[in-house]
C-alpha cells in the first residue's frame, strides 16, 4: 500500500464529528467506511494499532496494512479500599485496619461519601468522591462503607440526594456537602471572627477522619462534689481572658482559661459552667455596626452546628493537625481544672441549631434528614419554640439517641462534669412524626396530643435520668422555652435534675430594691425554694440560685 492510501486510512481512524468510532464488542472501533477497520492488538507490554483494510472483493481478505505503537496507560492503584461497612457505631470509627463510616437518613434515595483534603476544603472541592450502595452499604435507614487506605490530613463530608419538597420537610440538595451529625472535629476558618475566601460568612466545612490518638489524662477522675457544695461560675471561654489585663499567652483560648484556674481557686469557685463550646459559626449574623463602628458576631455561641465538636475558634491551635489539637486543648482544660478541685459543667444548647428556619442554611441535620431532626407542622413548617427558627425534635427517637450519645461522648471521652441544658422546656415536648401515633406507639385518643405539646414523661428526659453513665453527672435544666413553657419547680426530674431558678433571681432582685411586701418570698429563697422543690421531694441543692448570668438582668 502507498504512501497516500495509509494517510488516508489513518485520517480516517481520527476522531472528529463525521467519522466518531463506536466500540464493539470484539473491540474494533467501525468508521463510516465500511471497509476501513481498527483494532487494538497486544504485543508483549505495548499496545498496537493495527489497521485492517479489506478490498471489498471476495478474495483479497484483510491485511495488515499499518502499525502504530501506543504507549500502555498506566493503572494507578486505587486510593482506597471499599468494603461493605458496618451500620454502628455512628459517624466515623477508627480501627486498626481502615475507618468504618455510619450514618442515618431515613428519606433520602442515595448517599454520596466526601473525602477532601485541607488544600481543596477553602476551594470547596471534592477530592474523592465514594457513593454507596442502597444493597451492601446501607442497612435499614442506616448508609455505611468501610474505607482502607491511607487517611493523613483527610477530611470528609457527605452528599444526599432525594427530594426537595419543604411542604413534605424534605431539604434534599445533591450539590451540597453535609457534615456529619456524629463528627468529632469541625474544620472550616481558624481565626475567631475573620471572614472565610472570598469574604464568605459561611465557608465550607468538612468532618475530621479520626485518629486512633490516646490523650494522657495522667489518672484523671471526676470530682464527684456534692452539688450543695457547689460554687459555679459562669464562663464565656473567649471573653474570660481576651483582654490583655488577663496576661495569658493565649487570650481567649483554652489555654488561656487554665493560666486562671488559680485566681478562680482562690477566689472559692469549684465548679465553671462553660457558655456554648460546641462548634458554631461566629459570622452567622455578621453585619455592620453603624453604633460602634464594628462588626456584629454571635459572640455567646447559642447557635450549635455540630454536637460533638469542641468551638476550634476557641483553641490557640485552631484546626491545625485536623482539629486533634482543639480537642486536646480542651481536655487539658478539664484536667487542669480536676487537679485544682473544680469541676466543669458546659451549657449544651439541644433546642435549635444553626440552620434556623426554611430560608437558613443547610449545613447538616437538614440535609440528611430535615423530617427527622426538626419539630414540623404537617406542611412543613417549623415550629419555633426556641425564638431563633426552629426546635429540635428532640423526643423522636433517632434525636433522643443522638442526644444521649453527645452527653455521653462529652462524659466518657472529655471528662466533663455535667450540663446545663438552654431552654430544656423543649425538650419535655412532643416530637413530630407526621402520624397520629405518639411517642410510645399508641394510639392517641382524640388527637389530644399535638406536636410540641408538654409531655409528663418525655422519653429523652427519661432516658438521661436513668442512663448508666449520665446519671452519675450533674444535670441542670434552664425550665422555660420560647413557647410560653415555664416549669420551674415543674420540671420533670426523676430525683436527678435541678433548674436554674428563675424565680430566686426575681425574687431577690426586688428584694434589693425595696419592692414593698417581698421579704417572705425572699426568706422562702434564702431556705432553698421549699414551695418550689419540697412537694416534688427534692432538696434546697435542686434550685441553682443566681441573681445575673449571661441574659443581663432581664426578667421576663
Amino acid at each position: 500500500m502507498d504512501a497516500s492510501v495509509m494517510e488516508k486510512l489513518l485520517r480516517c481512524a481520527s476522531y472528529s464529528p463525521l467519522h466518531t468510532p463506536k466500540l464493539t464488542s470484539t473491540h474494533n472501533f467501525e468508521f463510516g467506511n465500511p471497509n476501513i477497520h481498527m483494532k487494538w492488538r497486544t504485543r508483549k507490554n505495548n499496545n498496537a494499532l493495527v489497521v485492517n483494510a479489506s478490498d471489498g472483493g471476495g478474495g483479497g481478505g484483510e491485511v495488515d496494512t499499518a502499525v502504530v505503537e501506543k504507549d500502555k496507560p498506566k493503572v494507578l492503584p486505587p486510593r482506597f479500599q471499599v468494603l461493605q461497612g458496618s451500620p454502628m457505631p455512628f459517624g466515623a470509627t477508627a480501627q486498626a485496619d481502615g475507618v468504618n463510616f455510619a450514618i442515618y437518613s431515613r428519606n433520602a434515595t442515595s448517599a454520596t461519601l466526601c473525602l477532601m483534603t485541607p488544600s481543596d476544603l477553602p476551594e470547596k472541592r471534592v477530592t474523592e468522591q465514594i457513593p454507596l450502595d442502597q444493597l451492601t452499604n446501607k442497612t435499614g435507614d442506616v448508609w455505611h462503607v468501610f474505607l482502607k487506605g491511607d487517611f493523613t490530613d483527610m477530611l470528609y463530608g457527605y452528599k444526599f440526594s432525594g427530594e426537595f419538597c419543604p411542604e413534605e420537610g424534605h431539604y434534599y440538595d445533591s450539590s451540597r456537602i453535609l457534615l456529619d451529625p456524629y463528627a468529632k472535629a469541625v474544620l472550616s476558618r481558624d481565626e475567631f471572627g475573620v471572614l472565610g475566601p472570598d469574604d464568605d460568612c459561611w465557608s465550607q466545612m468538612a468532618c475530621k477522619i479520626p485518629s486512633n490518638h490516646e490523650f494522657d489524662w495522667e489518672g484523671d477522675l471526676p470530682l464527684s462534689f456534692a452539688q450543695r457544695d457547689l460554687v459555679i461560675y459562669e464562663m464565656h471561654v473567649r471573653g474570660f481572658t481576651r483582654h490583655e489585663s488577663s496576661k495569658t499567652e493565649s487570650p481567649g483560648t483554652y489555654l488561656g482559661v487554665v493560666d486562671k484556674l488559680d485566681h478562680l481557686k482562690e477566689l472559692g469557685v469549684n465548679c465553671i459552667e462553660l457558655m456554648p463550646c460546641h462548634e458554631f459559626n461566629e459570622l452567622e449574623y455578621f453585619s455592620y455596626n453603624p453604633v460602634l463602628g464594628d462588626y456584629r458576631l454571635n459572640y455567646w455561641g447559642y447557635s450549635t452546628i455540630n454536637y460533638f465538636s469542641p468551638m476550634l475558634r476557641y483553641a490557640s491551635a485552631g484546626g491545625s493537625n485536623g482539629g486533634l489539637d482543639a480537642i486536646n486543648e480542651f481536655k487539658q482544660l478539664i484536667k487542669e481544672a480536676h487537679k485544682r478541685g473544680i469541676e466543669v459543667l458546659m451549657d449544651v444548647v439541644f433546642n435549635h441549631t444553626a440552620e434556623g428556619n426554611e430560608n437558613g442554611p443547610i449545613l447538616s441535620f437538614r440535609g440528611v434528614d430535615n423530617s427527622v431532626f426538626y419539630m414540623l407542622a404537617p406542611k412543613g413548617e417549623f415550629y419555633n419554640y426556641s425564638g431563633c427558627g426552629n426546635t429540635f425534635n428532640c423526643n423522636h427517637p433517632i434525636v433522643r439517641q443522638f442526644i444521649v450519645d453527645s452527653l455521653r461522648y462529652w462524659v466518657t471521652e472529655m471528662h466533663v462534669d455535667g450540663f446545663r441544658f438552654d431552654l430544656a422546656s423543649i425538650m419535655t415536648r412532643g416530637s413530630s412524626l407526621f402520624d397520629a401515633v405518639n411517642v410510645y406507639g399508641n394510639q392517641l385518643e382524640d388527637d389530644l396530643l399535638t406536636t410540641g405539646s408538654p409531655l409528663t414523661n418525655p422519653p429523652l428526659i427519661d432516658m438521661i435520668s436513668n442512663d448508666p453513665i449520665l446519671r452519675g453527672v450533674k444535670l441542670i435544666a434552664e425550665a422555660w422555652d420560647c413557647g410560653g413553657l415555664y416549669q420551674v419547680g415543674m420540671f420533670p426530674h426523676w430525683g436527678m435534675w435541678s433548674e436554674w431558678n428563675g424565680k430566686y433571681r426575681d425574687t431577690v432582685r426586688q428584694f434589693i430594691k425595696g419592692t414593698d411586701g417581698i421579704s417572705g418570698a425572699f426568706a422562702e429563697c434564702l431556705c432553698g425554694s421549699p414551695n418550689l422543690y419540697q412537694e416534688g421531694g427534692r432538696k434546697p441543692w435542686n434550685s441553682i440560685n443566681f441573681i445575673c448570668a449571661h441574659d443581663g438582668f432581664y426578667t421576663g
